[in-house]
Protein backbone atom coordinates (compact mmCIF):
# COMPACT_ATOMS: atom_id res chain seq x y z
CA UNK A 1 0.00 0.00 0.00
CA UNK A 2 2.82 2.51 0.47
CA UNK A 3 4.46 1.44 -2.66
CA UNK A 4 0.97 2.36 -4.12
CA UNK A 5 0.81 5.55 -2.02
CA UNK A 6 4.22 6.77 -3.42
CA UNK A 7 3.50 6.12 -6.77
CA UNK A 8 0.25 7.90 -6.69
CA UNK A 9 1.98 10.92 -5.14
CA UNK A 10 5.13 10.42 -7.93
CA UNK A 11 2.35 10.54 -10.82
CA UNK A 12 0.60 13.73 -9.29
CA UNK A 13 3.66 15.53 -9.20
CA UNK A 14 4.26 14.70 -12.66
CA UNK A 15 1.03 17.13 -13.41
CA UNK A 16 3.27 20.13 -12.48
CA UNK A 17 5.45 19.48 -15.44
CA UNK A 18 2.35 19.87 -17.71
CA UNK A 19 0.71 23.16 -18.58
CA UNK A 20 -2.36 21.87 -19.36
CA UNK A 21 -2.81 19.84 -16.08
CA UNK A 22 -4.13 21.28 -12.79
CA UNK A 23 -1.63 20.25 -10.16
CA UNK A 24 -3.37 17.47 -8.12
CA UNK A 25 -3.00 14.67 -5.24
CA UNK A 26 -4.90 11.71 -6.05
CA UNK A 27 -5.29 8.13 -3.54
CA UNK A 28 -8.40 6.21 -5.05
CA UNK A 29 -9.20 3.34 -2.73
CA UNK A 30 -12.19 1.04 -1.56
CA UNK A 31 -13.92 3.26 0.82
CA UNK A 32 -17.61 4.11 -0.11
CA UNK A 33 -16.34 7.81 1.24
CA UNK A 34 -15.15 10.64 -0.83
CA UNK A 35 -12.76 13.57 0.67
CA UNK A 36 -11.90 16.92 -0.85
CA UNK A 37 -9.26 18.80 -0.14
CA UNK A 38 -9.21 21.85 -2.13
CA UNK A 39 -5.75 23.83 -1.87
CA UNK A 40 -5.24 27.70 -2.72
CA UNK A 41 -1.71 27.85 -1.71
CA UNK A 42 -2.18 31.27 -0.31
CA UNK A 43 -3.11 32.40 2.96
CA UNK A 44 -2.73 35.03 5.55
CA UNK A 45 1.04 36.08 4.72
CA UNK A 46 -0.24 37.26 2.00
CA UNK A 47 -2.98 39.64 3.40
CA UNK A 48 -2.27 43.71 2.22
CA UNK A 49 -0.85 45.80 4.16
CA UNK A 50 -3.53 47.11 6.52
CA UNK A 51 -5.72 44.85 5.74
CA UNK A 52 -4.59 41.88 8.07
CA UNK A 53 -7.58 38.74 7.81
CA UNK A 54 -8.52 39.11 4.50
CA UNK A 55 -7.37 36.08 3.69
CA UNK A 56 -8.92 34.39 6.39
CA UNK A 57 -12.40 36.06 6.09
CA UNK A 58 -12.28 35.42 2.25
CA UNK A 59 -12.08 31.67 2.60
CA UNK A 60 -15.14 31.69 5.75
CA UNK A 61 -17.03 33.54 3.08
CA UNK A 62 -16.87 30.78 0.87
CA UNK A 63 -17.09 28.08 3.30
CA UNK A 64 -19.89 29.83 5.52
CA UNK A 65 -21.45 31.99 3.11
CA UNK A 66 -24.16 31.47 -0.12
CA UNK A 67 -23.18 30.74 -3.74
CA UNK A 68 -24.97 33.11 -6.31
CA UNK A 69 -27.43 31.00 -6.97
CA UNK A 70 -28.19 29.34 -2.93
CA UNK A 71 -28.04 31.28 0.76
CA UNK A 72 -25.95 29.79 2.85
CA UNK A 73 -28.71 28.56 4.55
CA UNK A 74 -30.17 27.03 1.62
CA UNK A 75 -26.58 25.30 1.81
CA UNK A 76 -26.77 24.15 4.99
CA UNK A 77 -30.15 22.37 4.71
CA UNK A 78 -29.51 20.59 1.99
CA UNK A 79 -26.08 19.27 3.62
CA UNK A 80 -27.91 18.13 6.81
CA UNK A 81 -29.66 14.76 5.02
CA UNK A 82 -26.47 14.09 3.73
CA UNK A 83 -24.54 14.35 6.73
CA UNK A 84 -22.14 16.25 4.89
CA UNK A 85 -20.42 19.75 5.38
CA UNK A 86 -17.29 22.43 3.89
CA UNK A 87 -15.63 23.70 5.92
CA UNK A 88 -12.16 25.46 5.25
CA UNK A 89 -8.79 26.10 7.38
CA UNK A 90 -6.35 29.12 6.47
CA UNK A 91 -2.60 28.81 7.70
CA UNK A 92 0.26 31.43 6.45
CA UNK A 93 0.66 29.88 2.87
CA UNK A 94 -2.37 27.61 2.58
CA UNK A 95 -5.82 27.31 2.85
CA UNK A 96 -7.64 24.76 2.22
CA UNK A 97 -11.28 23.33 1.72
CA UNK A 98 -12.23 20.15 2.60
CA UNK A 99 -15.25 17.77 3.51
CA UNK A 100 -16.19 14.18 2.98
CA UNK A 101 -19.61 12.76 1.75
CA UNK A 102 -20.38 9.02 1.20
CA UNK A 103 -20.35 8.24 -2.52
CA UNK A 104 -24.03 7.85 -3.27
CA UNK A 105 -24.44 11.86 -2.44
CA UNK A 106 -21.41 12.51 -4.31
CA UNK A 107 -23.35 14.77 -6.85
CA UNK A 108 -25.13 16.30 -5.31
CA UNK A 109 -22.42 17.75 -2.64
CA UNK A 110 -20.02 18.00 -5.29
CA UNK A 111 -22.42 20.00 -7.32
CA UNK A 112 -22.70 22.45 -3.82
CA UNK A 113 -19.29 22.15 -3.02
CA UNK A 114 -18.01 23.42 -6.58
CA UNK A 115 -20.51 26.25 -6.53
CA UNK A 116 -19.05 27.51 -2.90
CA UNK A 117 -15.71 27.84 -4.48
CA UNK A 118 -16.10 28.91 -7.82
CA UNK A 119 -19.63 30.96 -8.20
CA UNK A 120 -19.51 32.70 -4.74
CA UNK A 121 -22.57 34.98 -3.42
CA UNK A 122 -20.36 37.20 -1.36
CA UNK A 123 -24.07 39.01 0.51
CA UNK A 124 -23.63 41.91 2.68
CA UNK A 125 -24.96 40.12 5.22
CA UNK A 126 -22.65 37.31 5.02
CA UNK A 127 -19.71 39.42 5.27
CA UNK A 128 -20.94 41.10 8.33
CA UNK A 129 -21.96 37.98 10.02
CA UNK A 130 -18.48 36.62 9.44
CA UNK A 131 -15.98 39.85 10.07
CA UNK A 132 -18.32 39.97 13.67
CA UNK A 133 -17.22 36.60 14.53
CA UNK A 134 -13.83 36.81 13.04
CA UNK A 135 -13.41 40.29 15.40
CA UNK A 136 -15.29 38.19 18.79
CA UNK A 137 -13.02 35.18 18.12
CA UNK A 138 -9.80 37.63 18.71
CA UNK A 139 -11.77 39.54 21.63
CA UNK A 140 -13.45 37.07 23.21
CA UNK A 141 -12.18 33.33 22.05
CA UNK A 142 -8.55 33.97 22.41
CA UNK A 143 -8.26 37.38 24.55
CA UNK A 144 -10.85 36.41 27.32
CA UNK A 145 -11.66 32.78 27.49
CA UNK A 146 -8.18 31.09 26.17
CA UNK A 147 -5.01 31.75 27.92
CA UNK A 148 -3.70 28.35 26.50
CA UNK A 149 -3.95 29.25 22.86
CA UNK A 150 -3.72 33.01 23.80
CA UNK A 151 -0.44 32.84 24.43
CA UNK A 152 0.94 30.59 22.02
CA UNK A 153 -0.13 32.41 19.41
CA UNK A 154 0.72 35.21 20.69
CA UNK A 155 4.36 34.01 20.62
CA UNK A 156 3.94 33.64 17.24
CA UNK A 157 3.29 37.53 16.71
CA UNK A 158 6.43 37.97 19.10
CA UNK A 159 8.98 36.18 17.18
CA UNK A 160 7.55 37.33 13.63
CA UNK A 161 6.96 40.87 14.13
CA UNK A 162 7.33 42.67 10.79
CA UNK A 163 7.92 39.62 9.01
CA UNK A 164 4.78 38.78 6.78
CA UNK A 165 3.83 35.43 9.40
CA UNK A 166 3.46 38.31 12.39
CA UNK A 167 -0.65 38.47 12.17
CA UNK A 168 -2.95 35.90 13.79
CA UNK A 169 -4.20 33.83 10.65
CA UNK A 170 -7.88 35.76 11.59
CA UNK A 171 -6.06 39.15 11.44
CA UNK A 172 -5.89 42.13 13.67
CA UNK A 173 -9.29 43.60 15.16
CA UNK A 174 -8.58 47.32 14.06
CA UNK A 175 -7.73 45.74 10.09
CA UNK A 176 -10.86 43.57 10.16
CA UNK A 177 -13.14 46.36 11.55
CA UNK A 178 -12.09 48.63 8.33
CA UNK A 179 -12.46 45.50 5.71
CA UNK A 180 -14.93 45.82 2.69
CA UNK A 181 -16.86 43.22 0.98
CA UNK A 182 -14.65 44.79 -1.98
CA UNK A 183 -12.00 43.86 -0.08
CA UNK A 184 -12.88 40.42 0.08
CA UNK A 185 -13.90 40.26 -3.66
CA UNK A 186 -10.46 41.27 -4.53
CA UNK A 187 -8.83 38.81 -2.52
CA UNK A 188 -10.80 36.21 -4.02
CA UNK A 189 -10.07 37.47 -7.94
CA UNK A 190 -6.06 38.07 -7.34
CA UNK A 191 -4.96 34.72 -5.27
CA UNK A 192 -7.94 31.94 -5.76
CA UNK A 193 -6.74 31.25 -9.13
CA UNK A 194 -5.33 28.43 -11.36
CA UNK A 195 -1.60 29.41 -10.34
CA UNK A 196 -2.83 28.64 -6.68
CA UNK A 197 -4.52 25.76 -6.95
CA UNK A 198 -3.76 21.72 -6.12
CA UNK A 199 -6.67 19.33 -5.93
CA UNK A 200 -6.81 16.85 -3.93
CA UNK A 201 -9.10 13.76 -4.09
CA UNK A 202 -9.27 10.46 -1.88
CA UNK A 203 -11.58 7.38 -1.30
CA UNK A 204 -13.69 5.81 -4.02
CA UNK A 205 -14.00 7.84 -6.47
CA UNK A 206 -16.01 7.21 -9.93
CA UNK A 207 -14.78 6.95 -12.95
CA UNK A 208 -13.24 9.82 -14.72
CA UNK A 209 -14.31 11.73 -11.35
CA UNK A 210 -11.13 13.56 -11.16
CA UNK A 211 -11.30 14.61 -14.43
CA UNK A 212 -14.42 16.27 -14.01
CA UNK A 213 -13.04 17.81 -11.41
CA UNK A 214 -10.10 19.33 -13.36
CA UNK A 215 -12.18 20.28 -15.96
CA UNK A 216 -14.80 22.29 -13.39
CA UNK A 217 -11.95 24.03 -12.12
CA UNK A 218 -9.92 24.96 -15.04
CA UNK A 219 -12.81 27.93 -15.08
CA UNK A 220 -10.45 30.04 -12.45
CA UNK A 221 -8.55 32.52 -13.77
CA UNK A 222 -4.41 31.79 -14.44
CA UNK A 223 -3.19 34.07 -12.15
CA UNK A 224 -0.07 34.42 -10.94
CA UNK A 225 1.47 32.43 -8.28
CA UNK A 226 1.73 33.15 -4.53
CA UNK A 227 4.76 30.83 -4.16
CA UNK A 228 7.48 33.13 -2.70
CA UNK A 229 10.70 32.55 -0.49
CA UNK A 230 9.86 33.68 3.17
CA UNK A 231 13.16 35.45 5.06
CA UNK A 232 13.89 34.04 8.28
CA UNK A 233 12.23 37.02 11.12
CA UNK A 234 15.00 39.29 12.13
CA UNK A 235 15.25 39.50 15.78
CA UNK A 236 17.94 40.95 17.92
CA UNK A 237 19.82 38.83 19.89
CA UNK A 238 18.76 38.19 24.28
CA UNK A 239 16.05 37.01 25.96
CA UNK A 240 12.68 39.29 25.38
CA UNK A 241 10.05 38.17 27.60
CA UNK A 242 6.69 39.48 27.32
CA UNK A 243 4.12 39.12 29.93
CA UNK A 244 0.46 39.84 29.25
CA UNK A 245 -1.47 41.13 32.04
CA UNK A 246 -5.17 39.61 31.88
CA UNK A 247 -7.64 38.82 35.03
CA UNK A 248 -7.23 34.82 35.26
CA UNK A 249 -6.65 32.42 37.67
CA UNK A 250 -3.85 31.06 36.43
CA UNK A 251 -0.45 31.52 34.44
CA UNK A 252 -0.10 30.10 30.89
CA UNK A 253 3.66 29.72 29.48
CA UNK A 254 5.25 29.59 25.90
CA UNK A 255 8.42 29.99 25.23
CA UNK A 256 10.49 29.48 21.60
CA UNK A 257 12.41 30.49 18.61
CA UNK A 258 12.83 30.34 14.76
CA UNK A 259 14.40 27.09 13.57
CA UNK A 260 15.84 27.08 10.18
CA UNK A 261 14.46 23.73 9.60
CA UNK A 262 11.51 22.35 7.97
CA UNK A 263 10.02 19.07 6.82
CA UNK A 264 12.07 18.83 3.93
CA UNK A 265 15.81 19.76 5.62
CA UNK A 266 17.95 17.11 6.56
CA UNK A 267 17.38 17.66 9.97
CA UNK A 268 13.90 16.91 11.02
CA UNK A 269 13.95 13.80 11.58
CA UNK A 270 16.29 14.70 14.23
CA UNK A 271 14.64 17.73 15.87
CA UNK A 272 11.24 15.79 15.74
CA UNK A 273 12.84 12.92 17.77
CA UNK A 274 13.93 15.47 20.12
CA UNK A 275 10.54 17.18 20.49
CA UNK A 276 8.85 14.04 21.04
CA UNK A 277 10.93 13.29 23.72
CA UNK A 278 10.81 16.21 25.07
CA UNK A 279 7.58 17.42 25.00
CA UNK A 280 5.42 14.88 22.73
CA UNK A 281 1.95 16.05 22.92
CA UNK A 282 -0.45 15.08 25.21
CA UNK A 283 1.85 11.80 26.27
CA UNK A 284 2.35 11.53 29.75
CA UNK A 285 5.65 9.45 28.97
CA UNK A 286 7.31 12.75 27.60
CA UNK A 287 10.19 14.21 29.73
CA UNK A 288 8.86 17.52 30.33
CA UNK A 289 5.48 15.84 31.34
CA UNK A 290 7.16 13.68 33.75
CA UNK A 291 9.28 16.46 35.89
CA UNK A 292 6.86 19.22 35.95
CA UNK A 293 3.30 17.39 36.43
CA UNK A 294 4.28 13.74 37.27
CA UNK A 295 6.77 14.56 39.71
CA UNK A 296 5.99 18.09 40.95
CA UNK A 297 1.75 18.44 40.10
CA UNK A 298 2.15 21.54 38.34
CA UNK A 299 -0.32 21.48 35.33
CA UNK A 300 -2.30 19.58 33.26
CA UNK A 301 0.51 19.05 30.30
CA UNK A 302 3.81 20.16 29.32
CA UNK A 303 4.79 19.83 25.20
CA UNK A 304 7.39 20.40 22.60
CA UNK A 305 6.83 21.38 18.77
CA UNK A 306 8.79 22.03 15.76
CA UNK A 307 5.97 22.85 13.51
CA UNK A 308 2.86 24.79 14.05
CA UNK A 309 0.25 23.35 16.19
CA UNK A 310 -2.70 24.86 16.94
CA UNK A 311 -5.85 24.38 18.40
CA UNK A 312 -3.45 21.70 20.52
CA UNK A 313 -6.31 22.42 23.97
CA UNK A 314 -8.35 20.38 22.02
CA UNK A 315 -6.74 17.72 19.13
CA UNK A 316 -4.67 15.22 19.94
CA UNK A 317 -3.01 15.10 16.49
CA UNK A 318 -2.18 18.28 14.42
CA UNK A 319 -4.33 19.06 11.56
CA UNK A 320 -2.62 18.65 8.07
CA UNK A 321 -2.04 21.63 5.29
CA UNK A 322 -0.31 23.82 7.78
CA UNK A 323 2.95 23.60 6.03
CA UNK A 324 5.31 26.62 6.25
CA UNK A 325 8.65 27.47 4.66
CA UNK A 326 9.78 29.08 8.21
CA UNK A 327 9.01 27.18 11.59
CA UNK A 328 9.95 27.92 15.67
CA UNK A 329 11.11 25.49 18.02
CA UNK A 330 8.54 26.00 20.97
CA UNK A 331 7.72 24.95 24.46
CA UNK A 332 3.67 24.89 25.90
CA UNK A 333 3.53 25.07 29.53
CA UNK A 334 -0.02 24.52 30.32
CA UNK A 335 -1.37 27.41 32.93
CA UNK A 336 -0.45 26.44 36.81
CA UNK A 337 -1.30 28.14 39.45
CA UNK A 338 -0.52 31.90 39.95
CA UNK A 339 1.82 31.74 42.92
CA UNK A 340 3.74 28.88 40.64
CA UNK A 341 4.32 30.83 38.08
CA UNK A 342 8.10 31.93 37.58
CA UNK A 343 9.09 28.04 39.48
CA UNK A 344 7.61 26.91 36.52
CA UNK A 345 8.66 28.76 34.27
CA UNK A 346 12.30 28.23 35.53
CA UNK A 347 12.17 24.76 36.10
CA UNK A 348 10.83 23.95 32.24
CA UNK A 349 13.88 26.75 31.58
CA UNK A 350 16.47 24.87 33.54
CA UNK A 351 15.05 21.38 31.76
CA UNK A 352 15.39 22.99 28.30
CA UNK A 353 19.12 24.08 29.20
CA UNK A 354 19.86 20.08 30.48
CA UNK A 355 18.48 18.92 26.88
CA UNK A 356 20.58 21.55 25.28
CA UNK A 357 24.09 21.07 27.18
CA UNK A 358 23.64 17.09 27.70
CA UNK A 359 21.64 15.88 24.64
CA UNK A 360 19.81 12.59 24.94
CA UNK A 361 21.12 8.95 25.87
CA UNK A 362 21.50 6.22 23.61
CA UNK A 363 18.57 4.54 25.39
CA UNK A 364 16.29 7.40 25.48
CA UNK A 365 17.16 7.80 21.17
CA UNK A 366 16.55 4.20 20.96
CA UNK A 367 13.06 4.36 22.98
CA UNK A 368 11.74 7.65 21.12
CA UNK A 369 12.67 6.94 17.45
CA UNK A 370 10.44 3.20 17.71
CA UNK A 371 7.48 5.49 19.49
CA UNK A 372 7.85 7.77 16.53
CA UNK A 373 8.48 5.54 13.65
CA UNK A 374 4.89 3.75 15.07
CA UNK A 375 3.21 7.12 15.77
CA UNK A 376 3.58 8.03 12.25
CA UNK A 377 0.94 5.40 11.22
CA UNK A 378 -1.54 7.51 13.60
CA UNK A 379 -1.26 10.70 12.26
CA UNK A 380 -2.20 9.27 8.54
CA UNK A 381 -5.25 6.98 10.25
CA UNK A 382 -8.01 8.85 8.22
CA UNK A 383 -8.21 9.36 5.02
CA UNK A 384 -8.89 12.69 5.09
CA UNK A 385 -5.53 12.75 6.74
CA UNK A 386 -3.97 10.52 4.23
CA UNK A 387 -4.40 12.68 1.46
CA UNK A 388 -3.81 16.25 3.33
CA UNK A 389 -0.10 14.91 4.69
CA UNK A 390 0.47 13.36 0.86
CA UNK A 391 -0.23 17.44 0.39
CA UNK A 392 2.02 18.87 2.63
CA UNK A 393 4.78 16.47 0.76
CA UNK A 394 4.12 17.60 -2.75
CA UNK A 395 4.55 21.24 -0.57
CA UNK A 396 7.61 20.11 0.53
CA UNK A 397 8.64 17.85 -2.60
CA UNK A 398 9.23 14.69 -0.44
CA UNK A 399 8.10 11.52 -0.37
CA UNK A 400 4.68 10.10 0.95
CA UNK A 401 4.85 11.09 4.79
CA UNK A 402 4.53 7.84 6.72
CA UNK A 403 7.59 6.06 4.22
CA UNK A 404 9.81 9.61 4.10
CA UNK A 405 9.65 9.47 8.08
CA UNK A 406 10.51 6.42 8.84
CA UNK A 407 13.42 6.56 6.13
CA UNK A 408 14.86 8.97 7.76
CA UNK A 409 14.13 7.68 11.42
CA UNK A 410 16.01 5.24 10.23
CA UNK A 411 19.20 6.75 9.02
CA UNK A 412 20.04 8.76 11.87
CA UNK A 413 21.97 8.06 14.82
CA UNK A 414 21.87 9.27 18.36
CA UNK A 415 25.01 10.94 17.16
CA UNK A 416 23.06 12.92 14.61
CA UNK A 417 20.34 13.71 17.19
CA UNK A 418 22.49 15.32 19.56
CA UNK A 419 24.69 17.03 16.79
CA UNK A 420 21.34 18.44 15.18
CA UNK A 421 20.59 19.47 19.46
CA UNK A 422 23.83 21.90 19.03
CA UNK A 423 23.08 23.24 15.67
CA UNK A 424 19.55 23.93 16.07
CA UNK A 425 18.78 24.45 19.93
CA UNK A 426 21.51 26.15 21.01
CA UNK A 427 19.96 29.72 20.81
CA UNK A 428 20.26 33.39 22.04
CA UNK A 429 17.26 34.64 20.85
CA UNK A 430 14.48 33.03 23.03
CA UNK A 431 10.98 34.30 23.21
CA UNK A 432 8.97 34.03 26.27
CA UNK A 433 4.86 35.00 26.45
CA UNK A 434 3.35 34.71 29.83
CA UNK A 435 -0.60 35.15 30.55
CA UNK A 436 -1.39 36.08 34.28
CA UNK A 437 -2.58 38.63 35.82
CA UNK A 438 0.74 38.99 38.75
CA UNK A 439 2.58 40.37 35.82
CA UNK A 440 3.89 43.11 37.83
CA UNK A 441 5.52 40.60 40.26
CA UNK A 442 6.70 37.84 37.75
CA UNK A 443 8.72 41.15 36.36
CA UNK A 444 10.18 41.67 39.52
CA UNK A 445 11.36 38.41 40.50
CA UNK A 446 12.57 37.45 37.16
CA UNK A 447 14.73 40.47 37.26
CA UNK A 448 16.09 40.36 41.00
CA UNK A 449 16.06 36.52 40.39
CA UNK A 450 14.08 36.64 43.54
CA UNK A 451 13.84 32.44 44.63
CA UNK A 452 10.62 31.24 43.73
CA UNK A 453 9.79 27.86 46.13
CA UNK A 454 7.16 25.65 45.28
CA UNK A 455 5.36 24.11 48.39
CA UNK A 456 3.09 20.84 47.82
CA UNK A 457 0.32 19.59 49.63
CA UNK A 458 2.43 16.08 50.28
CA UNK A 459 6.05 15.37 50.42
CA UNK A 460 8.31 14.96 47.85
CA UNK A 461 10.98 12.71 47.29
CA UNK A 462 14.61 13.99 48.15
CA UNK A 463 15.65 14.13 44.75
CA UNK A 464 12.99 16.66 43.93
CA UNK A 465 13.45 18.97 46.80
CA UNK A 466 17.23 19.06 46.39
CA UNK A 467 16.60 20.05 42.71
CA UNK A 468 13.69 22.67 43.52
CA UNK A 469 16.37 24.43 45.46
CA UNK A 470 18.67 25.00 41.89
CA UNK A 471 15.37 25.56 40.27
CA UNK A 472 14.03 28.41 42.59
CA UNK A 473 16.78 30.46 41.70
CA UNK A 474 17.39 29.54 38.33
CA UNK A 475 18.43 32.69 36.71
CA UNK A 476 16.78 34.03 33.57
CA UNK A 477 19.07 36.51 31.77
CA UNK A 478 17.33 39.09 30.97
CA UNK A 479 17.34 42.84 30.87
CA UNK A 480 15.11 45.67 32.21
CA UNK A 481 14.04 47.26 28.64
CA UNK A 482 13.98 43.48 27.16
CA UNK A 483 10.50 42.36 29.52
CA UNK A 484 7.54 44.25 28.49
CA UNK A 485 4.33 43.91 30.39
CA UNK A 486 1.74 44.13 27.36
CA UNK A 487 -2.47 44.56 28.49
CA UNK A 488 -4.68 41.99 26.85
CA UNK A 489 -6.92 44.69 25.28
CA UNK A 490 -3.33 44.88 22.64
CA UNK A 491 -2.94 41.91 21.83
CA UNK A 492 -4.39 41.14 18.18
CA UNK A 493 -5.66 44.39 17.96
Amino acid sequence: MRKIAIALLLCSSVLLASPNKIPSVVLPGTSPLVTFRIMFTTGSAFDPSGKDGVANLTASMLAQGGTRSLTYDQIVQALYPMASSVSSQVDKEMTVFSGTTHVENLDRYYALFKDMLLDPGFRPEDFKRLREEAINFLRVSLRQSNDEELGKEHLYNVIYAGHPYGHHNVGKVSSLEKLTIQDVRDFYRTHYTGANLVIGLAGGLPKGFAERVESDFKKLPDGITDKKRMDKPKLQAGTRIEIVTRDTRSTAISFGFPIEVNRSSKDWAALALVASYFGQHRSSNSYLYQRLREARGLNYGDYAYIEYFPRGMFLMTPDPNLARQQQIFQVWIRPVEAENGVFALRAALYEYDKLVRNGISKEVFETTREFLTKFANVLTQTQSARLGYAMDSRYYDIPEFDAYLKSQLAKITVDDVNAAIRRHLKTDRMRIVLVTKNADAIRDAILKNTPSPITYNSPKPKEIQDEDKIIETFRINVKPEDIAVVPVTRVFE
